[in-house]
């Protein structure tokens, strides 16, 4: 088994794997951004520096960027980032139904979004754009249209199952 410090020496090689490739291009800063936060699941602030460093960019212009986008984290995320989303048509149709749900078999709140395994984040979305299949939730890419409290549990009961397996495997 990996080391924790192994880990994050290939992850931060990555980072500068990604850099070289857009070669210190401060104009592909958003694309950086988006690249680094694919093998981190978030942006770690010594990376943010990192960065701002390596494209002769201010630390504050790149945590500007970071913080504006809504896409991008400072915070570590799960394996698995559950968005609910919360828009007109899925509020009115039981979304905040699905978040109590998550929350509640997650042991999370509207404060603690992460669990502390770093197997699961919620996140409350405006709108996903999907309202005819309202309500929605995503796990990562995977989109569940007209979920109920009850399908809700299954989804999560599954990914779980699913975890324990791979678990038990290694």
């Amino acid at each position: 088994m990996e080391s924790a410090t192994n880990s994050k020496i290939r992850q931060f090689d990555q980072v500068l794997e990604i850099i070289e490739k857009h070669n210190h291009d401060k104009t592909r800063l958003i694309t950086i951004l988006q690249q680094v936060q694919d093998v981190y699941r978030y942006l770690p602030q010594q990376v943010l520096t990192y960065i701002a460093t390596a494209l002769d960019m201010p630390v504050a212009e790149v945590y500007g960027v970071a913080t504006f986008y809504a896409h991008f984290s400072l915070e570590p995320k799960g394996k698995y980032v559950i968005k609910v989303c919360d828009g007109t048509a899925c509020h009115v149709k039981g979304s905040s139904k699905l978040l109590d749900t998550l929350r509640g078999k997650l042991k999370l709140t509207a404060q603690k979004h992460t669990t502390d395994d770093m197997l699961f984040t919620i996140e409350a979305v405006s709108c996903l754009g999907a309202c005819g299949l309202a309500p929605v939730m995503v796990i990562n890419e995977q989109v569940y249209g007209e979920v109920n409290s009850k399908r809700c549990e299954d989804i999560l009961q599954k990914l779980v199952t699913v975890e324990n397996e791979v678990e038990t495997a290694s």
